[in-house]
């Protein structure tokens, strides 16, 4: 197996509307930090598989249907997933699906195309190791403060074989938290809490360790009520957890994730999910009461409480607009003893504990497309802020990790 990594730059000029927060103040004004594409890429001797991921609030289907188009052509399977930073370009994300802004489907799918380019350059022989533990103290459910702040992490350690010291070539952590430590006042361009773990991990690791973070099922799960403040400090603080935690399970006993013989293969499969039917249990919420709700939040002055507010407004105005069902893909991968699936876009964590097979399995969100947020079917029975604004009926979410769970089986 030779693995490879690259990096392409993902510039952002002032004056950029921003995506993530309906209450954004203005557009972009400066960076905080700089965003990227990573990619890594898997090759067998026959077959190439490549995992990229933006640092952009989401990824819609037209973007990945031409991402992995250009992929193919390189004789590569792509997924590109977003890390669903707050503080970056407005890339068309809204609930159900839309088209990606012009400008950002040409740039994104240059930057994409080098950063694989880069990653085939790059590729060297190597195996791999997971290791999976629990991550206390940075993300928690956000909606229910008292839920224990404690979610699953993911790291792969990629060794290059090709050195005598067969030394740590770099790592992939799968990480299912909202970036969104930075506020929606916040005019900086940033991969907010991603990009932050990346250089952490960097900075303890050393300079020529690459370091991957993708974001994983974390539709229910932000730093709301872990984190202490809203600004860069925050940001160092809480990646160091994430990145010392990184280094204490790369001290303990791997599972073997692939070897120098392994092979890769993938699978996926297209389902088309019901929209929220009129009425249905909690999400019967009507515009009208809802306008009233912003309107006393905008009169509390409480930012957080507006912000709801008006996304839950948002979400139901867009679901009493939708008629058509929503088509998505599941997609599955093995590489070597690893089984990875990747979701579209915002699954709950509990969907991805019900994703198992035989070996270490790691499960991604915001991959190959976006239908907005994926709730359990028991958070339904909640009025909670991501049951108000999703578009998909009670049960999709199942519906998903039963297909991928269905297509890990079958490979």
């Amino acid at each position: 197996m030779r693995v490879g990594h690259g990096s392409a730059d993902l510039p952002v000029p002032d004056g950029t509307p921003m995506g993530g927060y309906l209450d954004r103040p203005g557009p972009s004004a400066g960076s905080l930090d700089p965003l990227s594409v990573e990619a890594i890429t898997w090759f067998d001797g026959e077959r190439r598989f490549a995992l990229a991921t933006a640092d952009v609030i989401c990824v819609n289907e037209d973007l990945a249907h031409r991402v992995r188009s250009q992929a193919r052509s390189l004789g590569c399977e792509l997924w590109l997933a977003a890390t669903h930073t707050h503080s970056g370009p407005e890339t068309g994300c809204v609930p159900g699906g839309g088209p990606t802004p012009g400008p950002w489907l040409d740039r994104l799918s240059e930057v994409v195309s080098a950063a694989v380019r880069r990653a085939i350059d790059n590729e060297r022989p190597g195996d791999g190791e997971a290791r999976q533990g629990e991550l206390h103290g940075v993300g928690a459910d956000r909606s229910r403060p008292s839920a224990p702040a404690v979610v699953p992490l993911t790291v792969i350690a990629v060794h290059d074989r090709s050195e005598q010291d067969e030394r740590v070539a770099g790592v992939l952590v799968v990480l299912p938290v909202h970036p969104t430590v930075l506020p929606a006042t916040s005019r900086l361009v940033s991969a907010d809490l991603a990009g932050a773990v990346r250089r952490a991990l960097r900075a303890r690791l050393g300079p020529d360790v690459w370091a991957v973070v993708a974001t994983g099922a974390a539709g229910d799960i932000s730093t709301r009520h872990t984190r202490r403040g809203q600004d860069a400090a925050e940001l160092d603080r809480l990646a160091g957890m994430v990145a010392d935690r990184c280094l204490e399970l790369l001290r303990e006993p791997p599972a073997h994730a692939w070897s120098a013989g392994s092979r890769v293969a993938w699978a996926a499969r297209r389902l088309v999910l019901d929209p929220v039917a009129p009425g249905e249990e909690a999400l019967a919420a009507n515009p009208a009461e809802l306008a009233a709700g912003l309107r006393a939040a905008e009169e509390s002055g409480d930012p957080v409480t507006v912000r709801m507010a008006r996304s839950r407004l948002e979400g139901v105005r867009a679901r009493s607009a939708r008629a058509n069902p929503i088509g998505v893909h599941v997609h599955v991968a093995r590489i070597g003893e690893l089984s990875v699936a990747g979701l579209p876009g915002e699954p709950f964590l509990a969907v991805a504990g019900s994703i198992t097979s035989k070996g270490p399995v790691m499960v991604l969100g915001y991959v190959n497309g976006y239908p907005g947020y994926l709730p359990t079917a028991e958070a339904y029975r909640r009025a909670e802020y991501e049951v108000l604004v999703s578009q998909v009926a009670p049960g999709s979410a199942e519906t998903l990790a039963g297909a991928a769970r269905q297509l890990l089986e079958d490979m």
